[in-house]
Formats: structure tokens, C-alpha cells, sequence
């Protein structure tokens, strides 16, 4: 993934430089410019480079990320305006050789050698519009993208949420539940933020907590400066935690076992024991009420495609058979379409699909590009009597902010139908 950044950034950085070289701009053309285009470039693959292989503070990781994510997204919206300027100007070459059929051979080759930009008699020439209007195109997305940095990544809001269950026990009518999901620690960079988002939880006073996936990005150790905030949640009932895709290590040490991946995911699992979470590994627990129970399933991560397929859904409900409800944590919204369905579980609570970090959701309305990823990706969802929430995430992974999708905190009031 580093030498594909690394070269996708090279690639448009020599496509654009020189697109502009060839323009009628003043200043592209001076010394100055050239040192702090090649200059910015090079430090920031430098930065990129050294925030994958060293342990750096969070706080300078997260700055060369963002810069990096930011420059990206211009660069790109810019060469493919450039392109366009490209394909016009073939355009025009491939005229002057095939649309002149009466001309002579000389003329031909007269006319394939002048210059292929139009030069006007007064104003601007097409092409230099273009590269000029582009920088002010590629620049636009800078603004929103800039603020779903500074304002986005950590407003965290309450959504609340009625959950309808039938065999719901009466004793757990009004029972109210919290659901975080997508932690990502090693994305974080302001720690007194999230203090705020947990403390926003607890202020709820739930009377359990589920975590539904994604602790970390990568590594146990990325928990290392938020353990102790996180230690803050409880609950009389408990915190019930599951594992997503994230929390195996397959993104940073590779699909196959090697000692130093058991170990981090031994690590994984003592972060959820010192933090006083229930870590379900396709298991169940059941919670009393006076003389009434119901059941938390948890599940490992499985997910449809190239998402790994760790959890056992028959092993996690074995003797669940007698309870009158069956609540399932289970990472990944596309479990419950491929296998959930087919079981009497009451509902599921899921993550992992952030809202794309970006989009729009309103009380009547939402959209997200992850609408085309994923058929449940935000809210809640029915069919028959089994539901599925799907919860767009408290951290934020690559790009370091959200637009539209705010980080979410879902608070749940189970009732009787």
C-alpha cells in the first residue's frame, strides 16, 4: 500500500508539473516553483513513509495523513481536467493529419509542425483557461474536506433509537442500551475529545454497552493512550464487546499466523479484559432482570467478499434455544443477509461500515456512497420480526475526519410490541 501511494502520488506529481510547464503561467516556470513542488512531495512521501514504519506520536501521523489525503484529492481532480485539456488537443492533431484530404504532402507536414496550442489573438487561449479554472476546481473539495477535519472527526452525537420486540420480556421494558462501533485508536489525535464522546455515553446512563467491532486499526498497541478512557465505560448489565476485521492484524502482518501476530492478538484480547469488557468469541451470555433473561450473542467477524469469515453463528447461539430474545453482536452488516436471516436471532447490531464518512442522514432521509457498497449501512433495518442496526462508527479510518456522517453514539430503549 506505501510503494502504491507512494507511486500514484510520483505519477500525477509528473503528469501536472509538466502540464503546467507547457503553459503560458508566469510562475510556474521560475526556480522558486519547481523547488517547492518537488520539495512538498518528496517530504511528504518522507513523512508517509516514516508514519508506517516507526511508532511516531499519534499527533504527527495524523497531520502527514491528512496532508497527504488532502494533496491526493486535489492532484487527482486536477489531472483529470488536465486530461481532458489532453484529449481535446488530440483531438485537434488528429484533425489537422486526417481532415485536410486535398492538401499536399508539404502542407501536411507544414501544418503538423506548428505548435499544437491555439494562440489568441486577445485573452486567454483555451488551454490556459482550463489549467487556470482547474486549480480553482481541484482546490473546492480542500474546503468541505478541511472541515470534516476540524469540525467532523470529533462531534460526536446521540442518536436514540426505540427497538420493538415482541417477546421481549416485561421486566426489560424501557431496558436502555448503548452501541459504539469503529473505535480505530490508532487514528485518534486529540484524546480530551474523545474523553468528551465517552463521558457523552455515560451521561446516558445505560443499562448495558455493546461495542460491535474495530477497536484498533491495526495493532493492540494503538490502544496504548486511550485504554484508560475507554476502561470509563460500564454498566450495571456489562459491556459486551465483539472483534472486527481490524482488530486481527491481517492488514499489518499478513493473512498467515507468525509469532509476533499471535502475540498481538493475544495483546488484542487482554485490551478487552483490562478494560472490564465481555469479549464474546462466538459465544453468548444471558442477562437477568428478576426472573426474566434474555440473550447477547456475540460472534468474531464475518463478512461476505474479501472481509474474513471468523465466526462460527451456530457455535455463539448454542444454548440459546429456550430464550425468549436473542440480541447478536456481530461486526459486519452483511452477516445478516448471508446467515443471520436464517436463524431466530430478534436483532443484530453491527458497524463497520463508517457511512463511507461521508454523505448526508437526516431524520427522514439519508444517502452515503456506501449505499452502493453495502444494502444496510446506516440505521435500522426489518424483515419479519428480526432487525439489524447498523451503527456508522465513533472513530474514523484514512481520511482523519467525516462530512455528513457525524461519529455515533446509539442509545436503544427496548419496549414490548
Amino acid at each position: 500500500m506505501l510503494i502504491f501511494n507512494a507511486i500514484l502520488l510520483f505519477v500525477l506529481d509528473f503528469y501536472i508539473f509538466f502540464a503546467l510547464r507547457s503553459t503560458k503561467i508566469d510562475f510556474v516556470k521560475k526556480k522558486w516553483f519547481s523547488f517547492v513542488w518537488w520539495g512538498y512531495s518528496i517530504s511528504l512521501l518522507i513523512g508517509l513513509f516514516i508514519s508506517y514504519k516507526y511508532n511516531i506520536p499519534l499527533a504527527y501521523r495524523s497531520i502527514i495523513l491528512v496532508a497527504f489525503f488532502l494533496t491526493a484529492i486535489s492532484k487527482f481532480i486536477y489531472a483529470v481536467i488536465v486530461l481532458m485539456d489532453d484529449v481535446r488537443r488530440g483531438g485537434i492533431w488528429v484533425t489537422r493529419l486526417f481532415g485536410r484530404k486535398n492538401n499536399t504532402v508539404k502542407e501536411h507536414i507544414d501544418e503538423l509542425e506548428k505548435p499544437l496550442p491555439e494562440v489568441p489573438t486577445h485573452g486567454i487561449s483555451r488551454s490556459d483557461f482550463l489549467m487556470k479554472s482547474g486549480m480553482v476546481v481541484a482546490s473546492l473539495p480542500l474546503f468541505p474536506l478541511s472541515w470534516g477535519i476540524i469540525s467532523g472527526a470529533y462531534d460526536y452525537q446521540i442518536r436514540r433509537q426505540r427497538l420493538v420486540l415482541p417477546n421481549l420480556p416485561k421486566a426489560f421494558h424501557g431496558f436502555k442500551i448503548a452501541q459504539i462501533s469503529d473505535v480505530h485508536s490508532g487514528s485518534f489525535y486529540n484524546k480530551k475529545a474523545v474523553l468528551g464522546g465517552v463521558e457523552m455515553l455515560l451521561g446516558e446512563k445505560p443499562d448495558a454497552v455493546f461495542f460491535t467491532g474495530d477497536l484498533v486499526n491495526n495493532q493492540a498497541n494503538e490502544m496504548t493512550n486511550y485504554q484508560d478512557i475507554f476502561s470509563k465505560l460500564q454498566a450495571e448489565y456489562g459491556v459486551y464487546s465483539v472483534l472486527g476485521n481490524h482488530d486481527y492484524g491481517d492488514y499489518y502482518y499478513g493473512k498467515e499466523d507468525s509469532p509476533a501476530k499471535q502475540k498481538n492478538f493475544k495483546d488484542m484480547l487482554d485490551v478487552h479484559r483490562v478494560m472490564g469488557w465481555d469479549l464474546l468469541m462466538d459465544e453468548n451470555r444471558s442477562i437477568k432482570v428478576g426472573n426474566e433473561e434474555l440473550s447477547i450473542v456475540g460472534v468474531q467477524n464475518w463478512g461476505t467478499g474479501r472481509f474474513p469469515k471468523k465466526g462460527d453463528l451456530k457455535k455463539a447461539l448454542l444454548g440459546t434455544e429456550d430464550k425468549a430474545v436473542k440480541l447478536l453482536l456481530s461486526h459486519d452488516p452483511s452477516h445478516w443477509r448471508a446467515q443471520v436471516l436464517d436463524t431466530n436471532v430478534d436483532a443484530m447490531f453491527a458497524g463497520h461500515t463508517h457511512g463511507m464518512q461521508f454523505g448526508v442522514r437526516g431524520e427522514h432521509f439519508q444517502w452515503s456512497p456506501a449505499k452502493f457498497i453495502y444494502k444496510e449501512w446506516a440505521g435500522l433495518y426489518q424483515e419479519g420480526n428480526q432487525q439489524l442496526y447498523v451503527n456508522t462508527g465513533f472513530g474514523f479510518l484514512g481520511y482523519p475526519g467525516r462530512v455528513g456522517i457525524v461519529p455515533e453514539i446509539t442509545i436503544f430503549e427496548l419496549v414490548t410490541a
